[in-house]
């Protein structure tokens, strides 16, 4: 979810300022045309251990590719820069890198384009929000204290072999740490990067079938396809402007009048109209993507003891299927655990973990927040973005659905920000004393996605600041454990200890939509829901 790039020779510049560039890179043949689409812009410039958000996400997926990739229709991890990775123990890996790779600048990617990238990532003195996919290698306790004081610059688990072969040792056994390796965070990096930081944020260079040509925030991002890029994937189109969008109908509203190709956020106002106006244009399938209320932890309101009640009575205060049904017509589905059904039996999927507190149930709920002490102040306030997903619509709905649950009009409302950024902003700053909305689109298709990095102590995405020792000593024995069945077990009785605590509420399984135009061909959504911007085709 990360960078940008340079092509032919010629920088492509992504400022600091967010000006736009020179033009005219990466041009030439293959495929003709643009694909334009819609965008909302990413929290913070992008870096690959450093953006966790879906908008950068997107762009990361378009301009990096790193040592696994996930297959675009069924999700599994395959090599991409690796040749292989092997192990004898699963603790100590071996991994051996393919001939032939290149940044866009035409530096050669080696094993210490790798290594160098991961122990930066790691190294608490550069904040990385991603270096939590760290922790499993040996030394991160040293380059990462709690402390926040490093007593060591590099991991002691990673070691450079030769130009194709570097060496990782885990802290644990980690059976399926392979698999995580598709995630942006542990993509290589350039010389440029370490040589001059700040210079390659305004001139990234990057690895992927595109390169950054502009960023306008506010208004849009333009990539250009790499001609030279040596991967199988190669972009079908000559490009990809991303058109950033504060209001989601008028985005569609766009695509109907053809001024828009993509669209992969249907307003939820229109998808009771998208399959007539689309026809076979129109893409609903599930989606490895779970939307949350998350419950701020460190709020001594909420944190304080009994409050799991008020927690889990909100919970089943919320009439899942009556919304799920009138807004969103058959795009979601109600949450009876906190991953994804995407991850099927194989991924760790298991339904109705969360039991009665995912049920509705009117009468309980009421009777479980008087119990746990009545909601703090009297109300609560949800917050989310607004400018992308309906999230007004279906925020609304919840809140009238706690309010008769209660038979209080006044204990819930909501409190709209107006942008993505500026709420991204509001969470990592800690400024939310209330529950606040999370989507969270799984990294890699894998139970441990959806658990470790949104509730395990300090991880990246544990926004809500929620800890707990029994959760955190079965998510470590579940990714010690060799088989995927033995693992997926030990994180079922992890999420077990989320329902008995509830430090965010499972609303809906969300699934991906989107809409294109006819001047447009071969368009498709990964399982993550993110459009597959190098196969789409124009004219």
């Amino acid at each position: 979810m990360r960078g940008a790039t340079r092509a032919r020779w010629a920088v492509c510049a992504l400022s600091a300022a967010l000006a736009a560039t020179a033009a005219g890179c990466g041009g030439g043949g293959g495929g003709s045309g643009v694909v334009r689409a819609s965008w909302g812009d990413p929290q913070n410039q992008l870096e690959p251990a450093n953006t966790n958000e879906v908008q950068g996400g997107k762009v990361l997926a378009m301009i990096f590719r790193g040592l696994k990739r996930y297959d675009p229709r069924s999700g599994a991890a395959e090599n991409m820069l690796a040749e292989k990775i092997e192990t004898a123990d699963q603790q100590n890996f071996t991994i051996t890198l393919k001939d032939g790779w290149t940044f866009s600048n035409g530096e050669k990617i080696t094993s210490k384009s790798f290594v160098d990238a991961w122990n930066y990532a790691a190294l608490v003195d550069n904040k990385q929000k991603n270096a939590s996919f760290f922790e499993y290698v040996d030394g991160y306790d040293k380059v990462h204290p709690s402390s926040g004081r490093a007593t060591a610059k590099t991991l002691s688990g990673l070691a450079v072999k030769d130009d194709k072969t570097f060496t990782v040792k885990l802290r644990t056994k980690f059976s399926t740490w392979p698999d995580t390796l598709g995630y942006a965070a542990y993509a290589p990096l350039p010389r440029a990067f370490f040589d001059d930081h700040a210079a390659w944020l305004q001139k990234p260079v990057g690895n992927g079938p595109y390169v950054i040509d502009s960023y306008a925030k506010g208004s849009a991002m333009k990539l250009t396809r790499w001609d030279a890029y040596p991967g199988d994937d190669k972009a079908r189109n000559s490009g990809v402007e991303l058109r950033v969008y504060t209001d989601n109908n008028t985005a569609y509203t766009d695509l109907q009048a053809g001024n828009l190709d993509l669209v992969d956020d249907i307003p939820s106002a229109q998808l009771k109209n998208a399959k007539a106006d689309l026809g076979d244009r129109y893409i609903n399938q599930p989606a490895g993507i779970i939307q949350t209320l998350v419950f701020p932890m460190y709020d001594p309101n909420w944190s304080k003891s009994g409050t799991e009640k008020v927690r889990r009575g909100l919970s089943m205060a919320i009439n899942r299927q009556q919304i799920t049904d009138q807004i969103y017509q058959k795009t979601r589905t109600p949450a009876t655990d906190w991953t994804s059904p995407a991850l099927g039996d194989q991924g760790g999927y298991k339904a109705g973990l969360c039991g009665d507190a995912c049920t509705f149930d009117a009468a309980s709920a009421k009777k479980l927040i008087q119990d746990g002490g009545g909601l703090p102040g009297g109300r609560i306030t949800l917050t989310s973005n607004v400018d992308t997903g309906s999230h007004r619509v279906w925020m609304d709905a919840v809140c009238n659905s706690i309010n008769s649950a209660l038979g209080n009009d006044k204990a819930c409302i909501v409190n709209p920000v107006g942008t993505f950024a500026d709420f991204r902003n509001q969470i990592s700053e800690q400024r939310l004393s209330n529950p606040f909305r999370s989507g969270w689109q799984m990294d890699y298709p894998l139970v441990q996605n959806f658990l470790q990095p949104l509730y395990y102590t300090d991880a990246s995405s544990n926004y809500g600041k929620f800890s707990d020792p029994q959760f955190d000593k079965l998510v470590d024995e579940a990714n010690a454990e060799g088989s995927q069945d033995a693992a997926n077990a030990k994180f079922h009785d992890a999420e077990k200890i989320l329902a008995r605590e509830m430090p965010a509420i499972p609303l809906w399984y969300q699934n991906g939509s989107a809409g294109y135009s006819e001047r447009v061909s071969d368009v498709t959504l990964n399982p993550f829901s993110v459009p597959v911007y190098e196969q789409i085709k124009v004219g």
